[in-house]
């Protein structure tokens, strides 16, 4: 996935193309419609009131941090839902006693056995192939997901098409937000 989100001033600018943008182009995110980040987050992650993750490049960290502060954004971490969904695709065995505090994790933002066993199967076709070439044994997240759904470059794989994108988009953002209490609470 690319992540070269620019913030400059009082705004987001995603060079495109991008979702959402006009004819393919860069879209402008104004600060007033950000509802909040966190610079501390792999990679670090600006949400807007329409509850859209956008991601800033981990070299980039404090630039997320001076945004907020200019343009009075609230700094809020939430839980890592799709850290704790993905986990089975790493590139590692963990011990009973982990699996169970992610599944205890899962449990608190509302997602049952059932649940979490359709979103991973739903999950499994693009993040085995992502893996694969990546071969990660520490975190798979959000933005892991986005890019396997997006990844042209991964052999053998068909990326979530071009039709369907925006929905996978809403649905794993929504996903993401579970057990995270919006602004005000």
């Amino acid at each position: 996935m690319k992540l070269d989100v620019v913030l400059a001033g009082d705004h987001v600018r995603l060079p495109g193309p991008v979702p959402g943008a006009a004819s393919g182009g860069e879209r402008i995110v104004p600060a007033a419609a950000v509802r909040d980040a966190d610079p501390e987050a792999d990679p670090p992650e600006i949400r807007t009131v329409l509850g859209e993750t956008l991601f800033v490049p981990a070299g980039r960290r404090a630039a997320p941090e001076s945004f907020c502060t200019a343009n009075g954004i609230p700094r809020r971490s939430r839980p890592d839902v799709w850290g704790d969904l993905l986990e089975p695709f790493l590139d590692t065995e963990f011990p009973p006693g982990r699996r169970a505090a992610t599944r205890a994790r899962l449990r608190r933002v509302g997602l049952g056995d059932e649940e979490v066993a359709a979103i991973r199967a739903r999950a499994a076709p693009l993040m085995r192939a992502y893996n694969a070439v990546h071969q990660d044994w520490h975190h798979l997240g959000l933005a892991d997901l986005l890019d396997a759904a997006t990844a042209a470059w991964i052999p053998g794989h068909r990326p979530v098409g071009s039709t369907d994108a925006d929905a996978f988009r809403t649905w794993a953002m929504e996903i993401a937000d579970l057990g995270f209490p919006g602004p005000g609470h």
